[in-house]
This record gives structure tokens, sequence and C-alpha cells, in this order.
């Protein structure tokens, strides 16, 4: 079986880690098959929105400790270009979360946008105990999503962090019965996709790229970046909102 399955349903592609046999743990030829398939799917102009996930209720253990305890020199495979943990891509990403999402395991569930996790997922920096650091982004990106203090408290203690506290620490955006997660990811997945697509990904674009600019930088990237999709999609959208699309609560 293939290490990286992938499932696409009109315009979802679902990526799926499978490797139960060590809790889903990347090795370097796994990760660059999902960061190639990654960059695959960004560059499929009929495929809008991705779901990341593990097999058999495990979403990903990290780096394959097994092989770096062979390797005299290891590669950072998680920030390495040709990981999956790089670039920022174009559309928008769903981790859906179930079992253990540990070490570099967080580091791929932070590369996605949104993350849904089942109410028995168990988030941690467990690589804490074997002197491994962290290079997938997750000390760059995890503050910024649940501020610095909680941040350091998973990054200092490698305690685990439980669905329910992850929900409210921000972590998770979205809890749902254990063995759900998958399917309440695709589900979201297809409603985001149903959007016009320029407006939606210029605004997502937009939020990553101006989060380390001042302000009036941060003003005129997004006025650039809006504007194709205010040639190309907005004044339809306003004539379908005119002829009533959008009357009595129809989202």
């Amino acid at each position: 079986m293939p290490n990286i399955l992938i499932e696409r349903n009109g315009p979802l592609t679902t990526f799926i880690i499978n490797r139960p046999q060590v809790r889903n743990a990347l090795d370097t030829p796994t990760a660059r098959e999902l960061g190639a398939a990654l960059l695959a799917f960004d560059q499929d102009p009929e495929q809008k929105v991705g779901v990341i996930t593990g097999a058999e209720g495990t979403f990903c253990a990290g780096g394959d400790l097994n092989e770096m305890a062979d390797a005299a020199d290891y590669i950072p495979w998680a920030g390495h270009p040709d990981g999956p943990c790089a670039n920022l891509l174009s559309k928008p990403l769903i981790a859906a979360v179930e079992g253990y999402a540990t070490a570099g395991g967080v580091g791929v569930a932070l590369r996605c946008d949104i993350r849904i996790a089942g109410e028995g997922a168990i988030f941690g920096i467990f690589c804490r105990r074997w002197g491994v650091p962290m290079s997938d982004g997750t000390t760059v990106r995890l503050p910024r999503l649940i501020g610095q203090g909680r941040a350091l408290h998973m990054l200092l203690t490698g305690e685990p962090v439980p669905a329910p506290k992850a929900l409210e620490w921000g972590l998770i955006t979205e809890m749902v019965p254990t063995g759900s997660a998958r399917a309440a990811a695709e589900e979201m997945a297809i409603r985001i996709a149903a959007f016009p697509p320029i407006a939606m990904n210029s605004d997502r674009t937009s939020m990553y790229r101006t989060f380390s600019l001042d302000m009036d930088d941060a003003l005129a990237l997004e006025t650039e970046l809006a504007e194709q999709a205010k040639k190309q999609e907005a004044q339809s959208g306003a004539q379908r909102f005119r002829d009533g699309e959008g009357r009595h609560g129809k989202f």
C-alpha cells in the first residue's frame, strides 16, 4: 500500500497518511511524498480544498525516530522545501485529527488552515523527551495560533493536550465525536469549495502575508490582493444578491 493515499471527490482532495504500523510517523520518503502530493494538488485547477488525515485512528506521530536513530545526519523533513510543511499553498487545507497528533504531527496539523478533531484526540510535543527539536514551523505557527504562553507550555513541558483543552486554547476550532473528524472536515471542505474562489483565496493570502507588516503596508497589500476578485467575482456576486439569492437566511 502507498504511504500516502489520495482520494478525490469533485473539488476535494483528501490525503491520508498511511503508516499505521508506526502511528503514521513520517520517514523521509513519506514526508517528501506528502509534500509532492500537496504541491500537485495546489497546481490542479480542478481541486479547490484539501483535507489531511491519518489512517486507522491516528493522525501523525511526527518524524519516524526509527529512521532518525540510524541516520548520521537527518534531514529536518517537515521544514525542508520538499517536505509537507514548507510553502504557503494557494488553496485551503483542513486537518482531520483522530488519535495522536504529536511532535511533527502537530506541525502537519498547524500547516493546515483549519483543524477539526475527534473528542479523543491528543496533541503534544512528545519529542521533547528524546532531544529532537521541532523543524516543521511549529515554533513559528503555534504561538501565533494559541499565544506565546500556551505555546511555551506545550513546547517546554511536552505534556499532552487533549481535544477539549485544544478547543479551549484555539488549537482546534471544532471538536466532533471520535471517528467523525474526517467526515466533518470533508463536509466543511465541500462547503468551502462552493464559494467563489478568487475572493476567498485572496482574503486567505492577505491574512497570512500581512501578519508581520505594519498597518499601512498591510492595508495596501490587502487592496492589491483583492483587485482580481473585484474585477472577476464581486460584481456578479452583487448582482446575485440583488436578484434575491441571499434572502431569507440562505447562505
